[in-house]
């Protein structure tokens, strides 16, 4: 049998418990200690009322006493090596533990950075030389030199405009000179917006390293931020390689449509009708709303100009096409940037951009400290990348002392790291297209960054006492609930004799009130419910045939009920054959009924069967009583008042 209600409820009351602290000790069980710190943290964790009193205090100490009693009992019985609770808490730890994986302040740097960001926009004009993380390194070098060269022209006063234009990589450059238009904060990768607000008005940044390339960024100008707009747009779009006189055919569309817009054609109808924009014409061409720097300078341009919602753009033409733009809402920038509601829509585009890759690496730096990250100065570095750029380039590579002595590389902690370790993983990489092209130097800093997260990741427990907490409080949550199967549930659910005797000589416990036999009803939806009254109306005998002919819309619990039990709408006069008055559940709307076979106004006593539930609920009482008496004796408690006094109130 299941833990019982009572049970589940108890022991959901005082689930919450931590290694002891150097602190007050609140109690002694045994030679176990528990710390005042512990038992307020489990105490704050459950108590449900507003204010703490002595009472609460006291009534909660009796439980947690009882809960760290039972649960040493299951420690003892060695619970905790039963592969179930093993598994169980193995389980667990993978579930949470990503949780507790990034760190909160880092992250929350970089959301007030956003933040702060997001006040200006910048006008952007950009040169771009191509180099992708898995180039080979005489392209990356070539690259660093021409982007570098650039640099050097740009400073001694070249125009950026004619340099972008002849020499910038980014094929929109020959139409916009560089020219990309105002950015805001969440827009581009996170290296390449720091260093368009590290440049100020006028002036050109240094070269920047992305994972495509280099690039020099121009700051343009600068003005407060405008905020987003929400907008629909109607999209003629180019078809590919279209010649001029297609284009021309392209705008004649445009400015019919936009003609019947005048005339008071309905926006909506017309976008589904002839916008080409797979992604919108389904819903009338409604964009999601969008802050500068998100698409073509032309677009976001017409769209901000429009002054007020409803309003309509002329014709735009893009590279996509020929845009006709209707405004919805205009959006501006929080004049509060610390509203939360704000500061949450930055931290999930945060937590879902590439400026996780900062967190993360500030967290590195956090862990390689925690962890006692040390290198080994005797390992051959240079010998160990020639070895393993030879691998993955296919080339048998030469051996060395460090290959067969398996060198030691590093240390993390009490775990050593050695030559074979960094080549299996060498090996693993080999089997992913896009890890073979990358150079040995960067394969081996990712083996040391995953060698220290997956360590601390393995012992997180030790470097995080929130985690530590909530593992031991899930641990301990389920040895009490095994110890208490075993102790007392299943004990008290097979001693049927022992029930009978407890009911015998506690039969005074148990009565019914006023009460029925009854056929509770519970239909799906209200047309369900009525149809059945109907059919139920007509031939009350056949409630159960009514039931199992429903397709499962109605389902039908005999029994007898307390009156209280049975849900009415207002006062109700029970009698025999009375239906009672459809109640709809507002949680999930489905509709109960009862059909009143017969009415019990008398109270009168309950027979063992109909008992049952309760009796053993109270035998089970009984059985954890006598098993906390016992435990009591073996560990005996004592409660240091003083310090009891002391908690806040």
């Amino acid at each position: 049998m299941r833990p019982s209600p009572k049970a589940l409820a108890t022991a959901a009351l005082i689930l919450g418990c931590s290694a002891t602290g150097l602190a007050q000790t609140i109690f002694t069980y045994g030679k176990k200690a528990v710390s005042k710190e512990e038992f307020l943290r489990a105490y704050n964790k459950n108590n449900t009322t507003e204010q703490s009193t002595d009472k609460s205090y006291r009534d909660y100490l009796e439980l947690y006493t009882r809960f760290k009693l039972k649960v040493q009992a299951a420690y003892d019985q060695r619970m905790d090596t039963l592969p179930v609770q093993l598994a169980e808490l193995s389980n667990f730890r993978l579930q949470v533990v990503d949780n507790y994986m990034n760190d909160d302040a880092s992250v929350n740097v970089l959301i007030k950075e956003a933040a702060d960001r997001s006040k200006k926009d910048i006008s952007v004009a950009h040169i771009f030389i191509a180099a992708d993380e898995h180039a080979a390194p005489d392209i990356v070098a070539r690259a660093h030199d021409k982007i570098n060269d650039i640099h050097k022209r740009l400073q001694n006063g070249e125009d950026f405009a004619q340099l972008a234009l002849q020499l910038s990589e980014d094929p929109a450059a020959k139409q916009n000179k560089g020219e990309i238009g105002y950015i805001t904060s969440l827009v581009l990768p996170y290296v390449m917006e720091s260093a368009v607000y590290k440049t100020a008005p006028g002036k050109i940044s240094e070269p920047v390293r992305s994972n495509i390339g280099f690039h020099i960024f121009k700051n343009l100008g600068e003005r407060p931020a405008i905020g987003k707009v929400h907008v629909a747009q109607i999209l003629i779009g180019w078809v590919p390689d279209a010649t001029e006189e297609q284009k021309t055919a392209s705008r004649k569309r445009a400015d019919s449509i936009m003609n019947l817009l005048k005339q008071g054609a309905d926006f909506k109808q017309l976008a589904q009708q002839f916008s080409t924009d797979n992604t919108s014409y389904q819903a009338g061409g409604e964009i999601m709303e969008f802050g500068v720097g998100r698409y073509a300078p032309a677009f976001e341009k017409a769209a901000f100009s429009l002054q007020k919602d409803g309003d309509l753009s002329a014709p735009v033409e893009t590279e996509y096409g020929v845009h006709i733009i209707k405004r919805l809402a205009r959006i501006p920038l929080p004049a509060d940037l610390s509203d939360k509601t704000f500061l949450e829509g930055l931290r999930i585009q945060v937590l879902q951009s590439d400026r996780m890759n900062v967190a993360k690496d500030i967290l590195f730096d956090k862990i390689r400290k925690e962890v006692l990250f040390k290198e080994i100065s005797t390992a051959p570095t240079p010998m160990i990348m020639q070895y393993a750029d030879s691998l993955l380039q296919g080339r048998n590579p030469k051996g060395g002392f460090f290959v067969t002595n398996n060198s030691m590389l590093f240390v993390v902690k009490d775990k050593q790291y050695h030559f074979n370790d960094f080549k299996e993983f060498l090996e693993s990489m080999m089997r992913l297209e896009n890890m073979r092209s990358l150079p040995a130097e960067k394969l081996y800093a990712a083996f040391k960054e995953r060698s220290v997260f997956d360590y601390y990741r393995d012992n997180l427990e030790t470097f995080n006492p929130d985690f530590a907490y909530q593992l031991q409080e899930f641990k301990d949550g389920n040895l009490l609930f095994e110890i208490m199967q075993h102790n007392v549930w299943d004990v008290a659910s097979a001693d049927s004799a022992g029930l009978q005797r407890y009911y015998e000589a506690n039969k005074n416990k148990y009565w019914w009130d006023a009460s029925a036999e009854a056929v509770m009803f519970t239909a799906g939806s209200q047309e369900a419910a009525d149809d059945a009254r109907k059919k139920l109306e007509a031939d009350p005998a056949a409630w159960k045939s009514i039931a199992e002919n429903s397709n499962g819309t109605l389902q039908a619990d005999s029994g007898r009920f307390e009156l209280g039990q049975i849900p009415v709408v207002g006062r109700t006069n029970f009698t025999n054959g009375l239906i009672t008055a459809p109640v709809k559940n507002e949680t999930d709307h489905t509709v109960t009924f009862a059909y009143i076979i017969k009415v019990f106004i008398e109270r009168s006593p309950r027979s063992f069967a109909d008992a049952r539930g309760f009796v053993v609920n109270d035998y089970q009482a009984m059985l954890e009583d006598k098993w906390i008496a016992e435990l009591k004796k073996k560990y005996p408690v004592k409660v240091k008042e003083s310090v009891v006094k002391s908690l806040p109130k």
